[in-house]
């Protein structure tokens, strides 16, 4: 076999988990060798939104992860911020009835001791926020913090700042390892690209590139839909959505589930999601489910009923079964790494995500307790389940 380009290490998927890898190694002195399948953004970055978000996660790790991304994606803003879109325009979230907004306060009251900035919206203020949200719901809170990119805009973005080298069009077809079962880097198609350490940023797909270096980690697809309207003058000033739209992130349930999600973009469209569904890899087009985010997002703004839709279009979350990514190094194979099960938060993850496995390359102590997403914590169990 061929060899091909060689570095300090190889980062697997182009995805924004994966530039941001790339990002913050390079920054950190590190040779990158980028290599993906397809193109830049080709996966499920290119399906998402772009939301940096802190609203939606309940306090824990995964809430840290994303305070501590939070962070830096404020400073690359400073960088990057009319090129990537990046607009720091809050989120609002809303409540239908007093019980709803029982249960979102309480969420409210544990996020800000965990460090989040919330701030409590009154009925009758509502309208202060959003002019054009529907009458009679009960409350809401009001995340300062949350945030959006143009996802694709932004994971080419990371990349050219990273300076490593793109492999693109190359099939990750094997992880090499030596004779002591470490790792020396990965088979494509195209010849070898050697490397002492591999990062797994595959996304939706790492749990195919994990066996490949004899290592289990059990990522699902889970897929989503998104409604794109036509461009409009701004109407929607926030990302904005129901409460129960945390549950749904949260759920385990493979049957499916939409809550309304309705945020306007720089460009003039407004996007309307989110649906969540286990289906494994299919493709087809759901007209039900396109109909439940039309419905959920007319009940909370009117006015898009006599609006147009322009595509819809899906993609598939890497799902994992406690909701937490894998990152960090995998002690089961010795320079291995993952960056991969982020679900639907991988844009919003991926900087704090890239920072701490450029910290783990390089031996630097992690900012925050990374043990909650160590690769190897699904061992089976009688049955073989994680």
């Amino acid at each position: 076999m061929t060899k091909g380009p060689s570095g300090d290490v190889v980062v697997v998927g182009a995805g924004m988990v994966g530039a941001a890898c790339a990002l913050y190694a390079a920054r950190a002195g590190l040779d990158v060798v980028l290599v993906d399948r397809g193109p830049v953004a080709g996966g499920t970055t290119g399906a998402g939104e772009g939301n940096l978000l802190v609203s939606d996660k309940e306090p824990g790790p995964e809430l840290q992860l994303a305070l501590l991304s939070c962070r830096l994606w404020t400073r690359l803003a400073e960088e990057l911020g009319a090129a990537v879109e990046y607009e720091s325009k809050g989120g609002l979230v809303v409540a239908s009835t007093p019980e709803a907004l029982t249960a979102l306060t309480a969420l409210a009251t544990g996020q800000r001791a965990a460090g989040v900035e919330t701030v409590a919206v009154a009925p009758g203020q509502l309208h202060d926020h959003e002019p054009y949200l529907a009458p009679g719901l009960a409350g809401g809170v009001l995340y300062p913090q949350d945030a959006q990119v143009m996802p694709t805009l932004a994971a080419a973005h990371l990349v050219r700042a990273s300076g490593a080298r793109l492999e693109t069009g190359r099939t990750v077809t094997g992880v090499l390892r030596g004779a002591d079962g470490a790792v020396r880097g990965v088979r494509t198609g195209q010849g070898d690209i050697l490397a002492p350490a591999v990062v797994n940023a595959a996304g939706t797909w790492g749990g195919e590139i994990a066996a490949l270096a004899g290592a289990r980690l059990p990522v699902l697809p889970r897929r989503g839909f998104v409604l794109v309207t036509e461009p409009l003058p701004r109407r929607v000033r926030h990302k904005v959505y129901a409460a129960d739209y945390v549950a749904d992130v949260a759920s385990d349930s493979a049957a499916l589930q939409t809550s309304p999600v309705v945020e306007g973009t720089a460009a003039g469209p407004v996007l309307i999601g989110a649906s969540r569904e286990r289906v494994g890899f299919d493709r087809s087009f759901s007209l039900p489910v396109v109909r439940g985010l039309a419905a959920g997002a007319i009940r909370l703004f009117p006015f898009l009923e006599r609006v147009r839709v322009m595509r819809t279009y899906l993609g598939f979350r890497p799902y994992m079964p406690d909701h937490l990514p894998a990152i960090g190094p995998d002690p089961r194979v010795p320079g291995l790494f993952h960056a991969c099960g982020h679900e639907g938060a991988g844009i919003g993850l991926a900087t704090g995500t890239g920072h701490l496995i450029a910290r783990a390359l390089t031996g630097e102590s992690p900012e925050l307790d990374v043990t909650p997403f160590r690769p190897d914590r699904f061992a089976a169990s009688p049955g073989g389940r994680p």
